[in-house]
């Protein structure tokens, strides 16, 4: 049941509850209104219409759901209104153990139900290895339509992301049908949001280890310094060498210790909030916040940190202005943020 907007005490926001979800980690809109697509980790895709009405989307790919794998993002196609494509990210099972994959396929409405037509894999993480965290698999279209990129997480397997022969630990850009996939960026270790500004420069979000916590600036051909350099330490608190000048490797814009553990990242660009229109948001799942980064060109500086009282996974701009949240857990709620 929708339940009403109220005031979140040290927010600026009212917050409308909208519901609840089984794990859920990604959501999207669907051009022209307020029906929006939402995965769940364990498999499920779910279309949330405009009245509040839940429908079950299927022809949804099978998922490994272990760890933090399982159904991951959704976004929709730049020329959805033409050819109704929507993406998919999941985990997969495959030689060596399981691996990020990315799909597309088109989103068919009939009446009381919802399917995807066609649904094809596009791109698989190479390789495949053992565990089951650090898929990376945030998606995000070029301005012009005319790329899509993919994060790629090291796995926690740490040396892949030097490797360029390995897909671990990179930011893959690729043709919209999966073609053409190239290395845009190396040395990350779990990239959980990607954005583009209004001007056309690309950011990424990334958990660090213990500490060092990133905002990146991604830019083509550049190494980030997974694992070689972090401002944070190995778990149990190892040391790793500090992000230096002239080290070769680029820094995070922003960065921070201890961990907030980012999980998604949005650039806000919609009339609701004018004061923030080009700012960055970020939700916070250990740090159960919604961060605010004050973007300006290339710069970016930490500007707003609200306490929700639970981990953000995703955050996301509705075509309205408002912002929509969704908490992390088996009874994650999908939230409404307007002006107070």
């Amino acid at each position: 049941m929708t339940a009403s907007p109220s005031t979140l005490d040290g927010t600026p926001f009212a917050v409308q509850n909208l519901g609840s979800f089984d794990e859920p980690w990604a959501l999207a809109f669907l051009p022209g209104g307020s029906d929006a697509l939402i995965t769940e980790r364990g498999g499920a895709l779910k279309l949330r219409r405009g009245d509040g009405t839940v429908l079950d989307v299927s022809g949804v790919p099978d998922v490994v759901a272990q760890g933090q794998g399982g159904l991951g993002e959704v976004v929709v196609s730049p020329t959805f209104a033409t050819d109704g494509q929507v993406y998919l990210s999941w985990a997969a099972a495959g030689d060596g153990g399981s691996g990020a994959e990315v799909g597309r396929g088109r989103l068919v409405l009939d009446g009381a139900s919802a399917r995807l037509d066609g649904f094809t894999v596009i791109w698989r993480q190479q390789p495949k290895v053992s565990g089951s965290g650090h898929y990376g698999h945030r998606l995000a279209f070029s301005p012009d339509g005319s790329h899509l990129f993919v994060t790629s997480g090291e796995r926690q397997k740490m040396q892949p992301a030097q490797d360029p022969g390995s897909d671990l630990g990179k930011i893959i850009r690729m043709n919209p049908d999966g073609t053409d996939a190239q290395h845009w960026t190396l040395g990350h270790r779990n990239p959980l949001g990607i954005a583009f500004d209004a001007a056309g420069n690309l950011w990424s979000s990334e958990m660090g280890p213990q500490g060092g916590d990133e905002l990146n600036l991604i830019v083509e051909g550049r190494n980030y310094g997974w694992p070689e350099v972090s401002n944070g330490s190995h778990y149990g608190g190892a040391d790793i060498p500090d992000h230096a000048a002239g080290d070769g490797f680029e820094a995070p814009k922003v960065w921070w210790n201890p961990s907030i553990s980012p999980g998604s990242l949005m650039i806000y660009s919609g009339a609701q909030f004018p004061q923030w229109q080009g700012d960055a948001f970020i939700g916070a799942l250990s740090g159960e916040a919604l961060i605010r980064v004050d973007l300006d060109g290339t710069a970016a500086t930490k500007g707003d940190q609200w306490g929700f009282g639970a981990r953000i996974r995703a955050v996301d701009q509705a075509p309205d202005g408002s912002i929509w949240l969704l908490t992390d857990g088996s009874d994650g709620r999908l939230l409404r943020l307007t002006p107070a």
